[in-house]
């Protein structure tokens, strides 16, 4: 909106500007023109006892007619006085621009003005005033010759400082027409950021027509064949801690059957792979269908839970949980939301008003027989075998994860709140974060080290819960 508005005004003076200025630069060359005519030739055609006759159309022909009978020496009075007064009005218009455009050039408004009052004054003196203005009788040509010769050399002078202001003028013009541009090309370039992340988002998390209620349709079809869809025992394979272990966090049906099957089907041996989905309570009776309807290949296993089937996660043990739970919170989080859309931020989701999307920091307690897991987004799509990742010796650290730190891009500045004095005293703004969507955790070293009870003192110290503090250990 502030975009439209700026450029519209900024468009419409710069063409108002440059269309007076036209309009100057015609008039003063016409009254140029006429100026010699008038001196160079022999025999004045014009004249009139009123000086403010206009001197073009019409009255310019009657004036012709009536030079016969007039004085020619009242001729070039009228036309001095005409010339005194056009430049007049031509040094108050630049004096007015000078002004307008509160340019530093107080010194040269002050010329145009004095300038300005000797023209006036001209014409208000005495002698000239009683001889040439007021006198019904012969003008004396001496004070004539006098009169027209102080009036020549303020419009040389008035001439001269015309054309350097004019020059300065143009220069200013162009500098400010330049940084007018810039300003628009730099507004533009941010709602086109912001239009495309948010074209980005929809064309990520939108679905087919077809698609469309899949959850409802699934659910409909286990309530028609209950006995078909009936929950299987766990198998022991979801706690062997030899095989290769996956956790995926969604609700996202599509979604997670996409990274399931891709993650098998690069598999060398798939049947080692085990899946461990967590959904919501809404859509776990969808998920299992999909997979019942459509079992996964190479023997690899698949179990599918709900986050309320974690009783430990509860807002008792989980301070996120209680800050979801509080009004408060989830306004000033939608707040925050809606200030990123406006400044051109990252366009986020509601995801991160859901304990699906925390989960992460609570994998040792969800899983306590296993060693390692691999976590992976729902938006992921494998393209090889992943089982060299178990393979990597983390050094007793917790998390293995790409680094991305492309210039100013995934520093901590950008998910930690500074702005909170403990925040900023703890943590380097510049520091480099990591990739989110695939991570290999040493679950014993998490479990040696306490994250998640560091993540829980940071969460209740700062309690806010958009800070994304997966970064402490």
């Amino acid at each position: 909106m502030a975009v439209a508005t700026r450029g519209a005004r900024g468009g419409s003076s710069f063409r108002s500007l440059f269309s007076f200025r036209i309009f100057i630069s015609a008039m003063f060359s016409l009254l140029f023109v006429a100026t010699l005519s008038v001196l160079l030739t022999t025999n004045p055609s014009t004249s009139n006892d009123d000086p403010d006759l206009p001197t073009t159309g019409n009255a310019y022909v009657h004036r012709t007619f009536l030079a016969l009978k007039s004085d020619p020496l009242k001729t070039r009075v009228d036309l001095i006085h005409q010339q005194a007064k056009d430049h007049i009005a031509l040094v108050n218009a630049y004096g007015a621009y000078a002004r307008k455009l509160k340019l530093d050039i107080s010194k040269q408004l002050k010329m145009f003005d004095e300038l300005a009052r000797n023209f006036s004054d001209i014409a208000s003196k005495t002698t000239y005033k009683t001889s040439l203005f007021e006198s019904d009788g012969p003008i004396d040509e001496d004070v004539l010759r006098q009169f027209e010769k102080e009036v020549k050399d303020r419009v040389k002078i008035a001439r001269m400082i015309i054309v350097e202001a004019k020059e300065n003028y143009d220069n200013q013009l162009k500098i400010q027409k330049l940084k007018d541009t810039i300003f628009a090309v730099h507004e533009s370039l941010a709602k086109a950021k912001k239009n495309g992340a948010l074209a980005s988002l929809i064309s990520a998390r939108s679905i087919p027509k077809s698609l469309h209620c899949l959850a409802m349709r699934l659910m409909g079809e286990k309530i028609s064949n209950p006995e078909k869809y009936r929950d299987e025992e766990p198998k022991l394979e979801f706690e062997d801690p030899t095989l290769y272990h996956y956790a995926i966090f969604s609700d996202n049906v599509i979604a997670v059957s996409v990274v399931v099957r891709s993650v098998v089907k690069n598999a060398v041996e798939p049947w080692k792979h085990v899946f461990h989905v967590v959904t919501n309570r809404m859509n776990v009776g969808a998920m299992k269908v999909w997979f019942k309807m459509r079992p996964i290949d190479g023997g690899a296993f698949l179990e599918v839970k709900s986050v309320e089937e974690f009783t430990f996660l509860n807002s008792s043990y989980v301070p996120i949980l209680r800050q979801l739970e509080s009004a408060k919170m989830k306004q000033r989080f939608l707040e925050n939301q809606a200030d990123n859309a406006t400044n051109g931020a990252n366009l986020k989701n509601t995801k991160s008003l859901s304990m699906l999307d925390h989960l992460r920091f609570y994998l040792p307690e969800m899983y306590p027989n296993l060693y390692k897991i691999l976590l992976l987004d729902d938006d992921v799509v494998v393209q090889k075998d992943l089982t060299g990742l178990w393979k990597i010796d983390l050094d007793g650290k917790v998390n293995g994860a790409v680094e991305i730190c492309f210039g100013s891009f995934h520093r901590y500045a950008q998910y930690l709140n500074f702005s909170h004095p403990l925040i900023k005293e703890s943590f380097n703004p510049k520091s480099c974060a990591w990739a989110y969507g695939m991570n290999i955790f040493n679950l014993d070293a998490w479990r040696r080290e306490k994250c998640t009870d560091n993540y829980h003192y940071w969460q209740n110290l700062v309690n806010f819960f958009f800070l994304y503090l997966s970064f402490l250990c």
